[in-house]
This record gives structure tokens, sequence and C-alpha cells, in this order.
């Protein structure tokens, strides 16, 4: 197990040279995330949108009992998922830079510029101003998996500090992979003081036998 862990990992940081490459060709901030607590670890490819959202093209699959990568694909015709086996690093680059591809086409595709609706998204109906914030966060941790349920469900949460207070931020990412192979992704985050972070600590920790495992 050992030594199929230490293949993954080296794939894994190929992976992340090409993906910077090829990312950049097209102007795009590309990055993966990796997750090895997993039955069989995986890899997920994205891109990083202007406002910091992930936009997720592709997941790379280990199996480390047959030391193989796969990745999934959803069949209409079949109905069903099927496995494709990527037997060496070229086929594993190949699949990577295909899915990315794929991802740039169907985002041509589904992009539609309508002034009306722009306008609508400017337009309040009361006559006040309204203005939206951005807040720039230093993250100072990766998003660290806390639970994962065969693939399907999986919670994530970062920590970063706000460059201009100093608060803390807490943001958790709720992913879910439906049956036809959507992935349904529910953020918050959570801003804090100093102050408030030890006792938010002292309260979880004086009632952690009191909490439940997730289901």
């Amino acid at each position: 197990m050992l030594m199929s862990l230490e293949w993954f990992d080296r794939v894994s940081g190929e992976l992340q040279d090409h993906l910077k490459s090829i990312c950049e060709k097209y102007d795009r901030n590309g990055s993966l995330i990796v997750e090895r607590g997993s039955k069989h670890p995986r890899i997920e490819f994205y891109t990083e949108l202007d406002d910091n959202e992930r936009d997720y093209f592709a997941t790379l699959f280990f199996d480390p009992y047959n030391e193989e990568f796969y990745m999934e694909s959803f069949e209409p015709d079949l109905g069903q998922i099927s496995k494709v086996i990527l037997s060496d690093i070229e086929d594993i680059v190949d699949a990577v830079h295909e899915s990315f591809h794929n991802y740039l086409e169907e985002e041509d595709d589904d992009y539609e510029y309508d002034m009306d609706d722009d306008n609508d998204d400017l337009y309040d109906p009361d006559g006040n101003d309204s203005e939206i914030y951005e807040i720039d966060v230093d993250w100072e941790t990766p998003e660290v998996t806390a639970y994962i349920q065969d693939n399907e469900v999986e919670v994530t949460y970062q920590f970063g500090i706000v460059q201009e207070t100093g608060d803390g931020v807490l943001k958790r990412i709720n992913r879910i992979r439906t049956a036809d192979d959507d992935l349904i992704k529910d953020e918050t985050n959570f801003i804090f003081s100093k102050e408030e972070a030890s006792t938010i600590i002292a309260m979880i920790a004086s009632h952690m036998d009191s909490l439940s495992e997730m289901e």
C-alpha cells in the first residue's frame, strides 16, 4: 500500500506542473486538490474564477489495490457510469488535457451575453444604491477534508485571515455528487474576531462528547 501511494503522490506532483502549464496557455488559473484519505484516493482539478469560486472540470481516481488510475464518465445511452483505466502518466496527462479542453468548449457553448439581465442586476426598485463589497483573504490552510462518504458527499474547511481587519474566516464547502454525476456545491463563510475564536473553541471543546458523528 505504501509503494502504491508513493506512485499516487508522484503523479500528483507531475500533474500540478502540467496543469499549470496548460491553464496558463489559455489564461486560466488552474489547480488541484488531493484527497488521500478515502478508500480510492482522488485528485480533483479546477479553475479559479474571478469571484474566487472553483469550477471543477475533472476527477482522477486511484485504486491502491490494483495500483491503477482511472476516470469515471456517465454514459447517457446506457444510463450508467463507466470507468476508463489510465495505464501510464502519458495517458493520465492526455485525459486531464482532454477534460480541460471539453470544459472550455462547454463554457463557450453555455456563455450568453444578455444586456437586459446585466441591467436587472444593477437596478434597484427601491431607488437605493446597492454596493457589493469584496474582502481580501489570506488563506492560511488548504481545503481540509472533514467528512467524506463513498465519493458522493464531502465536507471541507479552510481557514483564512481578512487582510483589512485581521479577523478569522472559516469557509465550509459541502459537495454532493448526484446520481446523474452532477456536482452540487454549497459554500458558507463565517467571520469572527480573535476574542470570539477563543470563546467558540472553548464552547466546542466542552461539548465534544455530546456530539454525534455524521451519517
